[in-house]
């Protein structure tokens, strides 16, 4: 993509847009509430030039739209509170639930644009942001969203005149400011930037349409021509997910059948060991929170494993401004009407916090591909999404441990049969905990997929042996531990 290519003289006469305009605007008010009833979310992204119109064209899309069923999002530079989180994350807590519609004035293409050009972020950072992008587009696409991007192009030229003509009016020299025209000098490192945006973010799902902008009447009828072609599209495409090959996973023995369950402590030992350990984990918090590294730990395993205790045991000491305790279960209406990571990016910890999630993530390649509750692509894909999004985390500075709580059924069965006949442990099992028990070779199928799959040089899993609960205790607890003091000491 060469912009100075592009034919910028392109222009409609006032009672042909007059003409044209009204049935666009109808059309693309149908076609919002038939997406609201497919429940297909919409991303529309307006990037482009400084004074080239992009907030008159937003205004022109929206008052085609009823205003219940969309929001406009204005991207200004991160505030603090975001900048302690990855920099999709304020993107990310921000796409629209199916059936509605986000606007984007200006967008996560920030990071390759502005903070490239002015040097706010790395070469590396804005290198692997083009990475991050792509996985991002690609799960709201591939989840059923349309996103439709647009570059709003004028010249220098036209730039520098739509410049003075702001200032000549006390009414709007305000929006023209001394970054404004910085960045005017910077024209064409910007115009170097732009096309190389547009060139490598330009996949099938997601494509860029640039908007030849100087005239408003033809770059308008551009704009809603494109997106209701691209939303008219998305509905005509009926139908399941498309289907994911997965190459055969290299499970050679499963990591579950190498697990040593004889592993155990006797109670003085634990004791002994314990008290030391959560008094480095306390530490271990303040030297976190001052170096500003978020910790992220993820407990996984059989029902009855111990996920609860060791959790307990793993926070006593910390400062409860410091952490969360995320209890992952099944997701309400609002969840089920976004990305199913979409509920997992929100308690993103903050540079220098703890997040404990008690279940996670994986959920959707165990429970709901063992119970059917989501398709056989869904889960399939949700391998390469996870993996992404550890990766996403890990890249921004985050460490990331992940435990699965092994125990054997005989073990399991003792400590049902136990909460059973408890009465102050009898609300921790359930109808459904018996039936999942039921189900034990498939689930254990599915755990090992999940653990070949996902256990990245970035994010590995550990495997705690949890038949002795002191043990594992222990285990977690110093696995957490070496793995920050670790960081701390790079």
């Amino acid at each position: 993509m060469k912009l100075n290519r592009i034919d910028l003289s392109k222009s409609l006469d006032k009672q042909t847009y007059k003409t044209l305009h009204s049935g666009l605007a109808q059309k693309l008010g149908e076609l919002q509430r038939r997406a609201r009833e497919a429940g297909v979310p919409v991303v529309i992204v307006f990037e482009g030039w400084d004074a080239a119109g992009k907030g008159t064209l937003i205004n022109k899309l929206i008052l085609a739209l009823d205003p219940r069923g969309f929001n406009v999002h204005p991207t200004n530079p991160p505030t603090e509170e975001e900048r302690l989180r990855p920099f999709l994350w304020r993107f990310w807590t921000r796409t629209p639930a199916r059936g509605r519609i986000a606007v984007f004035d200006r967008s996560w293409y920030g990071r390759v644009l502005v903070e490239r050009v002015d040097k706010v972020v790395s070469r590396e950072d804005w290198q692997a942001a083009y990475e991050d992008i792509d996985s991002f587009e690609r799960q709201l696409a591939h989840d059923g969203g349309v996103i439709i991007k647009f570059f709003l192009h004028i010249s220098r030229k036209e730039q520098k005149k739509r410049f003075k003509k702001l200032l000549g009016n006390p009414a709007t020299e305000w929006k023209v400011s001394k970054e404004d025209w910085r960045h005017h000098k910077q024209y064409p490192k910007y115009a170097k930037a732009v096309e190389e945006m547009i060139d490598r973010t330009s996949p099938d799902w997601a494509p860029w349409t640039v908007i030849e902008a100087h005239d408003e009447r033809f770059a308008t009828v551009k704009m809603m021509k494109t997106a209701i072609a691209a939303i008219e599209r998305r509905l005509t495409r009926a139908g399941p997910a498309a289907a994911v090959t997965l190459r055969p996973s290299r499970i050679r023995s499963s990591m579950l059948d190498r697990a040593d369950l004889s592993l155990s402590l006797n109670r003085a030992e634990y004791e002994n060991r314990i008290d030391d350990l959560q008094k480095r984990m306390r530490d271990v918090e303040h030297e976190l929170y001052r170096k500003r590294i978020p910790l992220v730990i993820l407990f996984e395993g059989w029902d009855a494993a111990g996920k609860g205790g060791n959790i307990r045991r793993l926070v006593s000491h910390l400062d409860p401004r410091g952490y969360e305790v995320v209890p992952i279960i099944a997701p309400n209406d609002v969840e089920k009407a976004h990305h199913y990571l979409w509920r997992f990016w929100n308690p993103f910890p903050k540079a220098g916090h703890i997040a404990v999630f008690d279940r996670s993530w994986y959920g959707r390649v165990m429970v709901e591909r063992v119970e059917k509750f989501c398709a056989e692509a869904e889960w399939k894909r949700a391998y390469r999404e996870i993996n992404e999004m550890e990766q996403q985390w890990v890249r921004f500075g985050a460490i990331l441990v992940k435990f699965w709580l092994h125990i054997d059924k005989e073990t399991q069965l003792a400590r049902f049969t136990d909460r059973q006949n408890t009465p102050y442990k009898k609300w921790k099992i359930t109808d459904e905990d018996w039936r999942n028990r039921e189900k034990w070779g498939p689930y254990k199928a599915a755990v090992d997929e999940m653990l070949a799959r996902t256990s990245t040089a970035c994010a590995p899993w550990t495997i705690v042996e949890a038949n002795c609960k002191l043990h594992a205790r222990v285990k977690a607890l110093t696995t957490v531990i070496e793995a920050a003091e670790k960081r701390l000491s790079d």
